[in-house]
């Protein structure tokens, strides 16, 4: 079943956003260690959000933050660990909005269900950003726009593969510009960087980490950022949504639970993490890797995954990208 056929099954649960009834033993929670699953290898964005705040989550309730990377099938792996886990507050999940977005778009099935998710607090947002080659002669967004329209179908540009928040960037402002260029896709943004590097294709989407030794080096060069507002890395930077009102495909970083998890449980949870995300040495940890803390709220999750579904939704049906 393609969860996305009825768009409404994964919107509800975030409109929703249904909590169990409260248990008593909620009263005392927690009382053994908490395990956060990443569904992505050590070292990503995910991972790196995880470590920093679990460290400090561990320290403010007094048990163990197990971080666990269970990486595979697109994020798909460790979101079925989720689903599977008891609804007891003990199993979370740290992701991009991928999961919910894009993934019910494009594949037919899935190893799990979109319904046994629930939104608990709001992590980060992490913009990526447009960058060409050194030998594209284009600097700003007006002269790609230019350049691309002069050149229909002469430019590439890589992702790191089809339905990706990079591939789905570019192809939300190739039908809001109308204008055309090549998809390049690759097996990951390491590679499609790599391939940047080498003058084997002429843009990529990506992360300013993967990115910053090319711009150091002048072999690259930064057009824009994807975010509804200026990134704190690069405040002289343009947004793409300067140049396309409206547009925003930064990636939503946020913490989950199973389903049912008692109410009071995700309450105490995302109240934790609210006040971590707006703590001064969490705040200049997530400078360092390029993510801007969120507000930690349940609802603010639900309401940013709800208006990722509905841009994601459209960026799919642009590109033409039929669910495998």
């Amino acid at each position: 079943m393609n969860f996305f056929d009825s768009r409404g099954v994964v919107l509800a649960v975030f409109l929703a956003v249904t909590l169990a009834p409260g248990l008593a033993s909620a009263q005392q929670y927690p009382t053994q260690p908490i395990r956060i699953i990443v569904p992505n290898p050590a070292g990503g964005l995910p991972d790196t959000l995880s470590r920093i705040v679990g460290k400090r989550l561990q320290e403010r309730i007094g048990q163990p933050v197990v971080i666990e990377n269970r990486p595979g099938a697109n994020a798909g792996i460790g979101t079925a660990a989720l689903t599977a886990s008891a609804p007891d507050g003990y199993t979370f999940l740290m992701t991009d909005g991928a999961v919910l977005s894009i993934s019910p778009l494009i594949y037919l099935k899935l190893p799990y269900n979109p319904k046994d998710m629930m939104p608990v607090s709001f992590v980060a947002t992490a913009p990526i950003w447009l960058a060409a080659h050194e030998k594209v002669p284009v600097r700003t967004m007006a002269e790609f726009v230019a350049y691309v329209k002069a050149n229909p179908g002469k430019s590439n540009y890589g992702s790191s593969g089809v339905g990706s928040f990079h591939h789905l960037s570019m192809e939300a402002i190739q039908s809001s510009l109308n204008v055309q260029l090549t998809h390049v896709p690759f097996k990951g943004s390491a590679d499609s960087v790599t391939a940047l590097l080498g003058g084997h294709i002429d843009y990529v989407f990506s992360s300013y980490a993967s990115l910053s030794a090319g711009v150091d080096s002048n072999r690259i060069r930064l057009i824009a950022s994807n975010g509804a507002q200026r990134a704190k890395l690069t405040p002289n930077l343009p947004t793409i949504a300067e140049t396309i009102p409206g547009y925003n495909f930064a990636v939503n970083q946020g913490l989950f639970a199973r389903a049912g998890t008692p109410r009071e449980i995700v309450q105490r949870i995302a109240g934790e993490i609210a006040v971590i995300v707006k703590e001064p040495e969490v705040v200049a940890a997530f400078d360092k890797i390029g993510a801007e803390p969120a507000s930690g709220g349940t609802e603010d999750l639900a309401r940013a995954m709800k208006d990722e579904q509905e841009r994601v939704a459209k960026a799919v049906a642009a590109a033409g990208i039929k669910p495998q």
